[in-house]
């Protein structure tokens, strides 16, 4: 929306994507650093040397991504993965080629390719593919930068307030943010891959502000609680906003004083929070006695690392590190859940009609037995050095869960049979099918429970989490989520089976009142949440507690 005329500074309304406070200097980044259409075709151009010259400009951008994956965290990595895996395929390069064999010179042939590829994603009726049309835009213009020998301008974007039409994802990553800053973009998307590397990384950031046009270089104050943007403030607008951030630096100390010490309600129930962990990196800066143990291990982090698929002991060293840490408390490790929005190249199905309801997570493992063999012999390796515990995701048929057993049996036996340590550990399921929260008695045989709120949630409302026109719908908090909860909390209970939760709603103190009043008593959230949890845990009465 354009701006409104104030008394003080610029007024400018957009969507919230990402909460924070920022302030900063506001910079104005250009939407393409390759020219909007590429040069005619010369006469007399060699097929074969533009051939090459496309193969080299497509290498070298796999490089520059390559180079970004190493630093990432798996639910990160996964982005820069897909562009990876597009890359890497010759049907997106085929088209391209035959452009080349009728005279058009690599950019131009390029850049239809992928516009027609682009045109088809934008074009789908599946959600998850019209999200990815912008990563493919980010390729063509990457290769196209290549082609042209134009790199993107040098800038110090470090502390500063971030706009333009949109952000691609390589961007935000290659941006420094340790020092602050935040982003204000005209289009976007809260549900968008930059929104979510934002919010994971606490960038505030704020979408949807319309054609405005923004002055470059102008103070700004960004609240990416309320979607507003001001610009050049007054006095009286910059000692308010500077009032907000110390009450908010004041609110972040008092949860990090939680953050050390046991999690109990009001009156006086212990609550066991534990940790969910996408890398063993994250781990470096950790204290474990701030934590009851880790919840969830995603252990994709080791499948989307440059080299291809990771061999058993280089999955065994990662998770006997976990193991090691933690000190003998609890460490839930999730056998691979890839597929949905979480591709891996080489191993996923490529362009699945509806990914969210195809072959992910345990199928996925079950569908390529070799694979998930090395797994779950690098875990029964590196149990004996703590409290493992065996996590199988996307579980829907007690039959799924019985071969998985089998498979881990048979692994221990192999590796009993050749002298090499290993042990048992227990086998538990997350619940994040409708079928299995439904049903828990048929699953008798798990040794633990943890429920998935955000893809039960996305099941139970038939709203996708990654669509924002629905996400108003997608809420743990609906009545039929808690009734749904409730039941299987207390049918966990009859069974003798542990139940916790490991999505995204334990670690929202919003949510973590109803949560309790469900009957749950153990929760997995992200480090940075631990303080604020635990605080809001502090602050429950469960007599007060809805379920």
């Amino acid at each position: 929306m354009p701006p409104t005329p104030d008394r003080n500074g610029l007024l400018f309304q957009g969507t919230p994507a990402a909460p924070g406070l920022a302030v900063g200097p506001l910079i104005v980044l250009e939407d393409e650093a390759v020219p909007n259409e590429a040069p005619a075709s010369p006469a007399g151009l060699d097929p074969e040397a533009e051939a090459g010259r496309l193969r080299a400009a497509m290498s070298e951008a796999v490089a520059e991504l390559a180079a970004l994956l190493a630093d990432l965290d798996a639910e990160t990595a996964g982005i820069i993965e897909f562009q990876v895996a597009v890359l890497e395929d010759d049907a997106l390069i085929d088209p391209a080629l035959a452009a080349l064999a009728d005279g058009k010179n690599a950019a131009i042939a390029w850049r239809a390719a992928l516009d027609t590829q682009i045109a088809d994603y934008e074009a789908a009726d599946d959600e998850y593919f019209r999200a990815r049309a912008s990563d493919l835009s980010d390729l063509k213009d990457r290769v196209l930068r290549h082609l042209s020998g134009r790199a993107l301008p040098a800038q110090d974007l470090a502390g500063k307030v971030l706009t333009g039409r949109d952000l691609t994802p390589s961007r935000f990553l290659e941006t420094d943010w340790t020092r602050g800053g935040g982003l204000a973009l005209r289009q976007g998307s809260p549900s968008s891959h930059v929104a979510m590397l934002a919010r994971a990384r606490g960038v505030p950031m704020v979408v949807g502000l319309g054609d405005a046009e923004l002055p470059d270089g102008g103070e700004a104050l960004l609240d990416g609680e309320s979607g507003l943007l001001i610009v050049d403030p007054s006095s009286a607008e910059r000692a308010a906003f500077a009032d907000r951030q110390a009450a908010a630096r004041r609110v972040q100390a008092e949860e990090a004083a939680f953050r050390g010490k046991p999690a109990v309600t009001r009156d006086g129930t212990p609550v066991a929070v534990m940790i969910n962990v996408a890398d063993p990196a994250e781990l470096d800066a950790l204290d474990p006695n701030d934590c009851d143990g880790i919840g969830l291990v995603r252990s994709e982090f080791l499948f989307h690392r440059a080299g291809g698929l990771p061999d058993e002991e280089k999955q065994y060293r990662a998770y006997r590190r976990m193991l090691e840490w933690a000190e003998g408390r609890p460490v839930v490790i999730r056998t691979l859940d890839a597929g949905g929005d979480k591709p891996i190249a080489g191993l996923t199905m490529a362009e699945e009609s509806n990914p969210f309801l195809g072959v992910r997570g345990l199928r996925l493992s079950l569908a390529h037995p070799e694979i998930f063999r090395v797994q779950l012999r690098a875990l029964a390796r590196a149990a004996p050095h703590g409290s493992l515990k065996i996590m199988l995701p996307m579980v829907t048929r007690p039959e799924e869960l019985h071969a998985a057993r089998r498979l881990f049996d048979q692994a221990l036996k192999e590796l009993q049979d050749e002298g090499t340590a290993c042990a048992a550990a227990p086998m538990g399921m997350m619940v994040e099918v409708p079928a299995a929260a439904i049903a828990p008695e048929l699953f008798a045989e798990a040794d633990f429970f943890s429920i998935g709120s955000n893809d039960l949630t996305q099941y139970v409302t038939a709203a996708g989490r990654d669509i924002a026109a629905v996400a108003p719908l997608n809420d743990v908090s609906h009545p039929a989520m808690l009734k749904l909860i409730t039941w299987l909390v207390g049918s966990a209970r009859a069974l003798g089976i542990e139940v916790s939760l490991c999505g995204d709603a334990g670690g929202e103190p919003s949510r973590i009142p109803a949560l309790l009043g469900c009957g749950l008593r153990s929760l997995s959230v992200a480090p940075l949440a631990l303080g604020r949890t635990k605080a809001a845990i502090a602050g429950i009465a469960l007599g007060d507690a809805h379920g």
